[in-house]
């Protein structure tokens, strides 16, 4: 063999020597480093092997690469850490990520075709929220109050006894004792008709909606969607190529009247009647009935989608729409992210029993199971009552949040504000008179550290009202009146 490649931390073929090659070895190894660290390949602070690692692995003696990294050092293209090791050196330029971006700009989608549906997308951007906790975020619950040393707990106690097993791949519905549990729940609190058989573990709501978009829908189907409703809903059928038809929200939840005016046809309709995002109407039994009709007689779908139903301050919890269902027509979405913490990524949906194969088939071709930790866990923290428990302990804090902003706000704003919303939830919406861009305020308060949602950016039509969906899981009480005051400063100005 003359030539001998390595991989570096994850990285393929980086460094290679030719033994029969007129360059010394050390100059081989030294024009390989500088290379990739011009090109981009190595980056500013990543470790790279010791010089006796490196030797071993070029099979070559420890001289050659020791001279090789003390040029390399003395260039300053590495830089060595005592008791650390030896870095791509930390002060270099972004030479590599100046490289990347003139390629980038030369370069365009027109001769670098994607899917359509991809391409239509709107730019991704990490919202600026989601780098900092602030008053006011929507989707946020209380943190701090989360039992972390109970879930660290459960965390360390799955550990020490985790199986061989545990390691290989699981079901793609999910493990059984996490469904099981997740079945008693919702049929003695949701009233949803359910077996475990017809439950499945999905990474979020998000990841629920897209698998029911991708079985239920065609390219180009039509879906009824809630105006003004939830953002990720218009995205995951914009990203199937889907047309979404959007129906009216009043009062009673859906306007199904107008719905088959403006959709007879739609294949699907996605709802949250229990709490519609983003106005926190209520669905009325009437409503609900019209909309089961609907599907039984056009062959639709019902997506269900029911977010933050634990939360209900003034009566029960509204039971579900699935409940009603007796045509198999409605799949039921649930997550845990709002209840116990987002990062968790768990959860799960409610399949009807002759759908549950096509799911599993569909969900085996996108990413073949859920990860086995954050269930077993998960599945521990409710059977033993850690869940229901810390939905009892937050309803009260959060009714009082809620108490004192819808107060605050109508000290601040009188009959200027319209409050929507405010009986269930983590979040209300407010609707100002004589309010003109609510984007733009929302935009300014962002600067600001105060977390606004622009309501007009949630309509897909041209009618648009204005105004801010607040959320109050994350506001400690102490934040809320300087914050509904800053934001009337923020209209005054």
């Amino acid at each position: 063999m003359t030539s001998s490649k390595t991989h570096l931390r994850g990285v393929p073929n980086v460094i290679s020597v030719d033994r029969r090659a007129a360059k010394p070895l050390y100059q081989q190894i030294y024009d390989s480093f500088r290379t990739r660290i011009i090109d981009g390949q190595l980056r500013p602070a990543q470790l790279i092997p010791s010089s006796r690692e490196l030797a071993r692995e070029l099979r070559v003696s420890r001289l050659p690469v020791l001279n090789a990294y003390a040029q390399l050092i003395a260039e300053g293209y590495l830089e060595s850490r005592a008791g650390s090791g030896t870095f791509v050196a930390s002060s270099l330029p972004g030479a590599a990520k100046a490289r990347s971006a003139n390629v980038a700009s030369a370069v365009t989608l027109a001769n670098r075709p994607v899917a359509k549906e991809a391409a239509s997308l709107s730019r991704y951007e990490r919202p600026s929220w989601a780098a900092s906790l602030g008053a006011f975020q929507v989707g946020q619950p209380d943190l701090h109050r989360f039992p972390i040393e109970t879930w660290l707990r459960l965390v360390a106690r799955y550990s020490r006894s985790m199986r061989v097993k545990a390691l290989q791949y699981g079901d793609a519905l999910g493990r059984a004792d996490l469904r099981e549990v997740i079945a008693t729940y919702l049929r003695t609190s949701r009233g949803v008709r359910c077996e475990p058989e017809q439950i499945m573990v999905v990474s979020g709501s998000q990841q629920a909606l897209d698998l029911a978009t991708r079985v239920l829908l065609d390219v180009g189907s039509s879906a009824w969607v809630e105006e003004p409703g939830y953002w990720l809903v218009h995205r995951v059928l914009q990203a199937r190529g889907c047309r979404a038809v959007p129906v009216p929200v009043d009062g009673e939840g859906l306007d199904v009247s107008a719905g088959v005016k403006l959709g007879r046809k739609a294949r699907a309709a996605f709802v949250a009647p229990s709490h519609q995002y983003p106005l926190g109407v209520t669905m009325s039994a009437s409503r609900r009935l019209q909309l089961l009709e609907w599907a039984r007689s056009a062959g639709a779908w019902i997506i269900e989608d029911d977010y933050d139903s634990e939360y209900r301050y003034d009566t029960m919890p509204i039971a579900s729409l699935q409940g009603l269902d007796t045509n198999g027509r409605v799949i039921y979405i649930g997550s845990f992210s709002k209840v116990m913490f987002p990062s968790l990524r768990l959860g799960y949906l409610v399949i009807p029993p002759d759908l549950v194969e096509r799911f599993a088939a569909m969900r085996e071709a996108m990413d073949i199971c859920p990860a086995d930790i954050t269930q077993a866990v998960t599945a521990e923290f409710i059977r033993e009552g850690h869940f229901a428990r810390h939905v009892r302990r937050m309803r009260p804090i959060y009714a009082e949040r809620r108490r004192v902003l819808v107060a605050e706000i109508q000290q601040q704003f009188g009959d200027r504000a319209t409050i929507l919303g405010d009986e269930a939830g983590l979040h209300l919406a407010v609707v100002l008179r004589r309010l003109q861009n609510d984007a733009k305020i929302a935009a300014k308060a962002a600067k600001e550290s105060l977390w606004l949602s622009a309501l007009s950016a949630l309509y897909l039509g041209s009618l648009r009202q204005q105004g801010f969906i607040l959320g109050f899981g994350n506001t400690n009480l102490p934040q809320i009146a300087p914050a509904v005051r800053q934001l009337k400063k923020l209209l005054s100005a």
